[in-house]
């Protein structure tokens, strides 16, 4: 058997065949009359044969480098995975379709192969991580089966083995005609292939295991990958190869850094383990792939020109994938590896016996993190706060590897560069220094090295100056007074970047070491992403589960400022759904207000106090006659419970009409009101005996839509008018004024008119929860009865009032409080305490003097406009709800039927998250973005959520 060998034949030119000669060939193999569509391939001709609408196979024709034994080697690792990995499907050979083309080169093997329906994973969009870790968990069991397969050509030499890959860029890299490409794949060719270990495990792979090369199943709109085509690339390589490949053909995805694509490794590892050597290995790889994919996509371009389309449009793709495999240095990624993989990942070290770099005395440490006291009132966005903390302190120095608040950058898709590799420190008086160790010493622009045996130290200061050559304890210079120096410590000469990004922080610890004890004070560790983890594995165990948090993994999020959210690890994300921060976060008025009434005195509202009377006064002039009666409570759920109890006791009933898909608490009473399915799926199914619900006014997918939503008025009347006359008199009816649960949606226009007349020609009292909507969120209305120009008899309200802290209050006339006394009395601990009283007030002398009702209308008509021109550009998004600061983007499957897009709304969500954005969905098909952030929000930051948005619908969720 004469093995291929791509040395010896280096060029391989794609078969030539138009459509018409594919038609016959196809059909001379089958047997029967087909059709043929070109798919496109690097160095073979692939295309898909049809008979009208049926799909008869695809027809493969080999390069004439490869004969009848590759077919059959291929053939026999296709045949041998469908059987020992049934539940994947596998593009085998359709029996007796084995046939021969000429071609000027030789002859070329041709056969057909069955076709997998699904479609691959082909172009550059967003990957979700689910479908990362399928593809890795693939890539395992097509490894682990293929363990002991073996044949003859399986031996062969192609240029995309990658034991052979520095030898392929040694032959492949004069095609590439661009220097800068030809410079990248050379650095790569000799940085990363003296890491290959010796020894690696060899056995059959696939070979080409890639984005393009799996087909999927449909899981809810989402393609998990199930299948696997094109075997033309099986060889006997290095087991690892495999996931190499699969690797470097996710680098080029949007959104993709190479830290997220070991989410596929780890998948990977969990199905066949790899070894030391082989992770180490990895990611060398993975830069070896990439760089023969650029510089066999030259080759091929140029010796098939024009005529291969596929090849060029591939050039640009594999330049990406080339691009992101060098974007981290390989040794930080080896490390980034062993720590996916949770192999031994131990951080550089200073050497053993160091001496001291300086000896500054007293060092205050400063606290740049995302909890330091030093950084509210956003301060950690003020420009040079750093040097500002700093010129306090006789010497200040901020760690290495500490995760900085004060370099987060708000409003950004991506997460900054927010980690240090080196510490600073700041001296208001003449620092010396000297050579913690021996080396060779020379200047780099501002710097001063210092290169020992394995050690770099780099101090970038100006004046500075000493060598060739230092002893351990010479002198380096002496530091000026009021300078900041970087000083920073590797294991590698290169120059390493002043700050990387969080998911690089731990990786990079493999190469860069903590300064720290070189001036005497201990190494700290810094992990956000394990102290967050550790954080919510001791909430899981200490709180109810039922007690959810937003996100499966959360970001600890320690400050807020205005609209945006703050982690630990610096990543600044902006707040879309926090309608509790009114004001938004860390507003010093209110915080300076609430601290300033702590101080003085604090009790129950039984005392007599200035605050709670000012507070009462200042709320029920925002109200139209006659509410002007005012109970202080805690929370949304008590308003609404107390509320109930009000129009229980004011009429003698029992029996309260409300309206489904609502939520209104968590009370007995605000939950029996409760019908919203998304909260409670039995919801509908378990109200008491008292409850009775309306059908649900939900113009856009109720029983009655759009123009029809008229009818629910009259029908809600008629069955009040019924039960009334059969009766049962209602003591109230509750709803909220405009849709909350639903997104923010207007009821059908003169819907709470029509209700509210019925319920009280029967002698009920109308209640509006207020709780999500009142408060000047609607922009065009400080209430939200307002927008449907009507009166209720009581109000329940909460959220907006406290500004996070725990406020709600029920607002009705003198003549329903009073009734209310048949009850007894009425008291609440902390609700109107004077603290209480004190936060209702600031939060409503806010609203009113920072115009925040005005901007709510202002931004939020901006924001409507532009969603709703989204809508015209995306078909999943059906309707924009909504006014003001408070609206929902309803997406659906099909605008026709309406159906809600559930798992996609849900993984979009945790799309937003990745590009810097909170957002949760909300309403009983849990489709509808509810859009209800801060009432500070700025055009800048309504804009920047819609980009967000467009952008990752665009490129996929």
């Amino acid at each position: 058997m004469a093995l291929f060998d791509f040395f010896a034949a280096p060029a391989l030119p794609v078969p030539t065949v138009d459509h018409a000669g594919a038609a016959a060939l196809g059909s001379q193999l089958t047997g029967r009359p087909v059709q043929a569509h070109e798919l496109g391939s690097q160095q073979d001709a692939n295309f898909l044969l049809t008979d009208g609408d049926d799909v008869v196979g695809v027809l493969k024709i080999a390069n004439v480098g490869f004969g009848d034994d590759d077919a059959d080697a291929q053939d026999a690792v296709a045949d041998h995975l469908a059987a020992v990995l049934p539940d994947l499907r596998f593009a085998t050979a359709l029996p007796g379709t084995r046939g021969h083309l000429d071609q000027a080169e030789g002859t070329c093997t041709a056969r057909v192969l069955r076709h997998l329906s699904g479609g691959t994973l082909h172009g550059s969009g967003h990957l979700a991580p689910v479908v990362v870790t399928e593809l890795g968990r693939m890539a395992g069991e097509v490894s682990v089966a293929l363990r002991d397969v073996d044949h003859p050509a399986l031996r062969r030499t192609l240029q995309w083995d990658l034991q052979h890959a520095a030898r392929a860029l040694d032959v492949l890299a004069d095609h590439v005609t661009d220097p800068t490409d030809r410079a990248r794949v050379q650095q790569v060719r000799d940085e990363a292939w003296p890491l290959i270990p010796d020894g690696l495990p060899q056995q059959a792979v696939h070979g080409d295991l890639t984005d393009d090369n799996v087909v999927c199943r449909d899981d809810d709109g989402l393609s998990i990958p199930d299948g696997v085509i094109d075997f033309g690339d099986v060889v006997r390589t290095w087991a690892v190869g495999e996931l190499a490949i699969t690797i470097s053909s996710l680098l080029h995805h949007e959104g993709m850094t190479p830290v997220g694509a070991l989410r596929a490794a780890v998948a990977f590892h969990q199905v066949r383990p790899l070894s030391e050597a082989e992770a180490d290995a990895l990611w060398p790889l993975v830069a070896l792939r990439g760089a023969v994919l650029v510089a066999s996509g030259y080759q091929q371009t140029g010796l098939d020109g024009d005529a291969n389309q596929y090849a060029i449009a591939g050039l640009e793709q594999e330049r990406r994938i080339l691009a992101a495999a060098v974007a981290v240095p390989l040794p930080v990624m080896q490390q980034a590896t062993r720590l996916a993989l949770g192999l031994p990942a131990e951080p550089a070290a200073l050497p053993a016996g160091h001496g001291s770099l300086a000896r500054p005395g007293d060092v205050t440490l400063l606290d740049l993190s995302a909890e330091s006291d030093d950084l509210d009132g956003g301060r950690w966005l003020e420009p040079g706060i750093e040097d500002d903390l700093a010129a306090r302190e006789h010497t200040a120095v901020a760690r290495a590897i500490e995760h900085r608040a004060t370099r987060a950058v708000p409003l950004s898709r991506t997460a900054p560069a927010t980690v240090p590799t080196g510490l600073h420190l700041w001296t208001s008086a003449p620092l010396e220094l000297t050579a913690p160790w021996a080396g060779r010493v020379h200047r780099d622009g501002d710097a001063l090295v210092v290169t020992g045996a394995s050690h770099v130290l780099r101090v970038e200061s100006a004046d500075l100056a000493a060598g060739p050559e230092v002893a351990a304890g010479q002198p380096l210079g002496t530091v000026p007074p009021r300078t900041r120096v970087r000083i920073t410590v590797t294991t590698t000469p290169d120059v390493v970047p002043t700050f990387v990004t969080p998911e690089l922080a731990a990786p990079w610890r493999g190469v860069v070491c903590d300064p720290a004890p070189l001036l005497g004070l201990d190494t700290v560790d810094d992990d956000p992403h394990a102290r967050a983890r550790e954080l919510q594995e001791r909430r899981e165990v200490s709180l109810a589960e039922v007690q959810e948090h937003y996100y499966a993994a959360p970001p600890q999020i320690e400050r807020g400022w205005r609209e945006h959210l703050l982690a630990t690890d610096g990543r600044a994300y902006l707040d879309m759904v926090n309608n509790v921060a009114v004001l938004g976060h860390g507003h010093p008025g209110f915080a300076d207000a609430v601290a300033t009434q702590l101080r003085r005195f604090n009790s129950n509202s039984r005392f007599h106090y200035r605050a709670v009377v000012e507070f009462a006064e200042k709320l029920t002039a925002t109200l139209p006659a006659p509410l002007d009666q005012v109970f202080l409570v805690n929370s949304g759920s008590e308003a609404v419970d107390l509320a109930l109890r009000i129009a229980m006791a004011a009429t003698g009933r029992r029996d309260v009409w409300a309206v489904g898909e609502a939520y209104h608490g968590w009370t007995y009473a605000s939950d029996a009101v409760s019908t919203s399915i998304a909260d409670n799926p039995n919801a509908l199914d378990s109200r008491p005996d008292w409850v009775h619900v309306l059908d649900t006014p939900n113009p856009y997918r109720g029983k009655h839509r759009d123009g029809d939503a008229a009818a629910y008025a009259p029908e809600a009347v008629t069955r009040i008018d019924a039960l009334a006359a059969a009766g049962t008199l209602p003591a109230g009816f509750v709803a909220e004024p405009v849709y909350g649960n639903a997104g923010g949606m207007a009821l059908p226009e003169g819907y709470l008119a029509a209700v509210y007349g019925a319920i009280r020609r029967h002698g009920g009292l109308a209640i509006a929860d207020e709780v999500q909507v009142g408060y000047g969120r609607l922009g065009h209305w400080f209430w939200g009865f307002e927008q449907q120009g009507v009166v209720p008899d009581v109000v329940a309200v909460a959220k907006a009032m406290g500004n996070g802290h725990p406020l709600g209050a029920v607002i009705t006339s003198a003549a329903v409080a009073e009734r209310y006394r048949t009850q007894g009395y009425f008291f609440s601990s902390a609700g109107g305490s004077p603290v209480s009283s004190v936060v209702g007030t600031a939060v409503l002398d806010a609203i009113r003097t920072e115009r925040l009702q005005e901007n709510a209308r202002e931004v939020g008509d901006h924001l409507h406009a532009r969603l709703r021109a989204l809508g015209e550009k995306h078909e999943v998004i059906g309707a924009v709800h909504g006014f003001g600061l408070y609206c929902g983007v309803e997406l659906v499957t099909d605008r026709t039927t309406r159906a809600p897009a559930t798992a996609l709304t849900g993984r979009l969500c945790d799309r937003l998250l990745e590009l810097g954005v909170v957002m949760q969905p909300t309403g009983d098909g849990q489709n509808i973005l509810k859009v209800k952030p801060p009432l500070v929000l700025t055009r800048e930051s309504a804009d920047f959520f819609v980009d967000a948005l467009d952008h990752a619908l665009t490129t996929g969720v």
